[in-house]
C-alpha cells in the first residue's frame, strides 16, 4: 500500500463559530483507494499557506511511501531542513497527515484505531464543554445588553452552566480571567480577580456537587499573579487552573502548582514528547491537554500518555478545532489508564455534526466511541466545499498591545 494522493480544505466555520474561525483538513488517498481524514490545530500562520505546507510535507515525507511506517513519517519531518527539534507548524502538519495514516491503518484492519493502540479500557469517555451561549434556551438573552454575557456576568453563566448540566454534562468550563496579550504574563487586575471570583461562586451554587467546574486562562500572568488568582478561586474548588503562566518555561508553572491546592492542566500549545517531558519533569502540571492536532498526532501523544502515567499524571484531550481532532482525541482517549476527561463541543452538534456523515455519538455527558474503522467518520467533502474560508484572520489571535499600555 502506498499513499497516491493528497488534498486539503480549509473550511469557514459559520457562526456561532464554536471551535474556531475554520479547520483545516486534509485527506490521504492510497493506490488501493483506501481514504483517510485528518486535521490540523495550527495558528502561526495563515491557514491556506497551512495547507500548502501540508502538502509539501506530504509530497517530501508521504506520497509513495505506506502509511503504516508512522515512526519513519514522523522522525523525517520532525527532521526536515536539519531541524531536529519541536516545530509548532511542523508539528500542526505532521499531526493531521499521521492522524490520516491512522485512519487509514484503521480501515484496512477493519478495526478502530484503538484497537490498534492497546484496545479498548473506556466504554465511554467523560466529556466537558465550555459555557456557550444557548440559542433559545432558558438563559437571558444577551441581545438586549451585549456588553453582558455568560463570559463576564455571574447570573447569565450560572444559568448557563445549570442548563449544560441539565442536559447531562457534569463539568463546564469557563475563562473569565481577563485579556491575554503579546505582552504577558500579567499581573492580574484586582477588578478580574474579583469577576472571576464571583463567576465561580455564581456557577458553584448554581450546580452543587453535580458538576466540576474548570477554570481556564491563557497563560496570561505571572506566577506571582497566578497565585493571587488562584487564592481566590480556591474556595470553589476548581478541578483545575489551565494554563496560568505561558507555555514556554515550564520551571515557572511549577512555581504556580507548589503554590496551590488547585490542579494545575496545560498542554494545548505544546508539541512532541520533549516539550511535555519538561512539563512531566518540572513537576509543572497534574493534568496534560494535548491538542492531537499540534501535538504530534496519535502515536506520538500515546507517547506522551505513557510517560505521564509513569509520574500518575492525567490526559484531558484539548479540542478548539474540528471533528476530525475531535474523532482523534477520542480514538486515543479509550485507549489510555490515566484519562480524565474530554473537551466536547457542546454535545458535537451543529455545524461540528454537518461536517460528517455520522455525527459524534454523546449522551448525557459521556462521549461513545464508535466501532468503525478508522478515526470511526467519514468527513463530508461536499459541506467542506461549500464553505470555503477566504478571511485573513488566523485561528486565534492574542491582543497585540501591553494590557497596561
Amino acid at each position: 500500500m502506498k499513499i497516491t494522493d493528497v488534498k486539503t480544505w480549509v473550511v469557514g466555520n459559520p457562526p456561532p463559530g464554536i471551535g474556531g474561525r475554520y479547520f483545516i483538513f486534509v485527506k490521504l488517498t492510497t493506490d488501493s483507494g483506501v481514504a483517510g481524514y485528518g486535521e490540523a490545530y495550527s495558528a502561526t500562520f495563515g491557514p491556506h499557506l497551512t495547507a500548502r505546507m501540508i502538502e509539501d510535507c506530504a509530497g517530501r515525507y508521504l506520497v509513495g511511501r505506506d502509511p503504516h511506517d508512522i515512526e519513519t513519517f514522523f522522525r523525517r519531518a520532525y527532521s526536515s531542513g536539519f531541524s531536529q527539534r519541536p516545530d509548532i507548524s511542523m508539528m500542526g502538519c505532521v499531526s493531521a497527515l499521521e492522524i490520516a495514516c491512522w485512519d487509514i491503518i484503521g480501515k484496512e484492519a477493519g478495526k478502530p484505531v484503538y484497537k490498534l493502540l492497546g484496545g479498548q479500557v473506556h466504554e465511554r469517555l467523560r466529556s466537558y464543554t465550555y459555557l456557550y451561549p444557548q440559542t433559545g434556551s432558558a438563559v437571558p438573552a444577551e441581545a438586549d445588553n451585549p456588553e453582558k454575557n455568560v463570559y463576564n456576568d455571574p447570573d447569565l453563566a450560572a444559568a448557563c452552566a445549570a442548563e449544560y448540566v441539565a442536559q447531562g454534562f457534569n463539568a463546564v468550563k469557563l475563562d473569565p480571567a481577563g485579556p491575554y496579550t503579546a505582552f504577558d504574563g500579567h499581573q492580574p487586575r484586582l477588578a478580574d480577580i474579583d469577576l472571576s471570583a464571583r463567576m465561580m461562586k455564581a456557577i458553584r451554587e448554581a450546580v452543587g456537587a453535580g458538576a466540576d467546574i474548570l477554570f481556564g486562562t491563557h497563560g496570561q500572568f505571572t506566577a506571582a499573579g497566578a497565585l493571587r488568582m488562584a487564592r481566590a478561586i480556591e474556595p470553589y474548588d476548581p478541578l483545575w487552573f489551565e494554563e496560568p503562566v505561558p507555555p514556554d518555561m515550564p520551571e515557572v508553572m511549577a512555581e504556580v502548582a507548589r503554590g496551590t491546592s488547585i490542579p494545575i492542566a496545560t498542554g494545548e500549545r505544546l508539541t512532541t514528547k520533549w516539550e511535555f517531558a519538561r512539563v512531566i519533569e518540572q513537576r509543572a502540571a497534574a493534568i496534560l491537554q494535548p491538542d492531537l492536532g499540534r501535538s504530534g498526532g496519535i502515536l506520538e501523544t500515546k507517547k506522551i500518555a505513557a510517560m505521564a502515567e509513569a509520574h500518575h499524571i492525567q490526559i484531558a484531550p484539548h479540542c478548539y478545532c474540528g471533528p476530525i481532532v475531535g474523532a482523534a482525541n477520542i480514538q486515543l482517549a479509550v485507549t489510555l489508564p490515566n484519562f480524565l476527561i474530554l473537551e466536547s463541543l457542546k454535545q458535537w452538534d451543529g455545524f461540528h455534526a454537518r461536517l460528517l456523515g455520522k455525527k459524534i455519538e454523546w449522551q448525557d455527558g459521556w462521549v461513545i466511541p464508535s466501532t468503525e474503522p478508522g478515526l470511526g467518520v467519514e468527513l463530508d467533502e461536499a459541506v467542506c466545499d461549500a464553505h470555503p474560508w477566504d478571511g485573513q484572520a488566523l485561528h486565534l489571535e492574542m491582543t497585540e498591545t501591553p494590557l497596561f499600555p
